[in-house]
């Protein structure tokens, strides 16, 4: 298992994190995601920690907060020293009936994490991530609240989680103007069949040193190698209740179409393959994996050991590359002597 640092700072984690959004679901759409209560959530979390991760996401809006109880409560029955873990949550979504219980207000903020260390049974936590957008709360009032918590010491590192990249360099912008704590990572979704990210966000985080974590790595399942053009979700699987991200099902059935003999020829699944792809993106700080099940986590974390070759992943690039648009079409066009120098080729 690598480590690698979180953005810029001297913080590694785990190339793998493990995502606990399968903790505690009972209704609703966490039911259709994941209901582990304690004791099997408490041996998945042993088992990523004996595999080497050291690295745990949460979200106060995981099953109610629940998954935040059974993941801190999982963290103290296993015994783990507290400066072997990373435990990052996030704030945004609403917890509560009244108009201020959501957002990324500092009032929203400050509560948000006074619950949140409550139920992980944590005196701070190590990466403290806005979960959204929020349109109706100015940046520089999110961004002095997150500072405010890392001064007080209840927050070491900060980070977004959904945002577009002219939001963040707001953000860092604001951050750098006045001294504040900046975003250190961002959490976005991101998959050889959904590399929308890669238009904007991915040039952003190279330029700013912002790390990523990558959310929903096997697109809700859909690249487990499951399904395909022959093979859809059957009824009752997490697909067709909850069909979740959106994913341009032509083009992931191609993925599939691809990974499939490259899966054949490593002796592995199409799922290792997958998240294989990401851990070989440079720009790739850590992929968060969640599973159900002890066997479905043994065959995530066994992708840290497949090596695509640079054939293979050629293949894969071909089959998954985003069309050209405007203005990256022009960026090509207009760059290329440059980068040629750059590269100390002859023109």
């Amino acid at each position: 298992m690598r480590n690698h640092p979180l953005g810029r700072t001297g913080l590694f984690v785990s190339e793998l994190c493990l995502g606990t959004m399968t903790f505690g679901g009972s209704e609703g759409i966490w039911s259709q995601i994941g209901d582990l209560q304690q004791a099997d959530a408490e041996r998945l979390v042993g088992q990523a920690l004996d595999a080497g991760i050291n690295f745990i996401d949460t979200a106060d809006v995981y099953s109610g907060g629940l998954s935040e109880q059974i993941t801190g409560q999982a963290l103290k029955n296993l015994q783990v020293p507290r400066d072997s873990v990373v435990v990052a949550t996030k704030v945004f979504g609403e917890t509560g009936p009244g108009p201020n219980a959501r957002g990324a207000s500092r009032s929203h903020i400050m509560d948000g994490l006074k619950a949140s260390l409550k139920r992980l049974q944590l005196d701070h936590v190590d990466l403290y991530q806005i979960h959204g957008f929020d349109p109706a709360t100015p940046i520089e009032e999110t961004v002095r609240a997150l500072d405010q918590l890392v001064r007080q010491g209840h927050v070491r590192y900060v980070g977004v989680s959904n945002w577009a990249a002219w939001q963040i360099v707001k953000a860092l912008g604001i951050a750098e103007r006045w001294g504040l704590a900046r975003f250190e990572s961002l959490q976005a979704y991101y998959t050889v069949a959904g590399r929308d990210l890669e238009r904007e966000l991915v040039p952003m985080l190279q330029s700013e040193g912002v790390g990523l974590m990558v959310w929903s790595p096997l697109a809700g399942g859909l690249l487990s190698g499951k399904y395909g053009r022959e093979q859809q979700a059957e009824q009752g699987s997490r697909r067709v209740s909850f069909d979740f991200p959106p994913v341009d099902k032509d083009r992931a059935w191609d993925c599939v179409d691809a990974m499939r003999p490259i899966a054949a020829a490593h002796g592995v699944s199409v799922a290792q393959v997958a998240l294989a792809w990401l851990l070989h993106q440079p720009q790739v700080t850590s992929v968060i994996v969640g599973a159900r099940r002890a066997e479905q986590l043994a065959d995530n974390l066994a992708a840290t050991q497949v090596a695509l070759s640079a054939s293979e992943l050629a293949q894969l690039d071909q089959v998954s590359r985003l069309p050209a648009e405007y203005p990256g079409w022009m960026f090509a066009r207009q760059g290329e002597n440059r980068r040629k120098q750059l590269a100390g080729e002859p023109r």
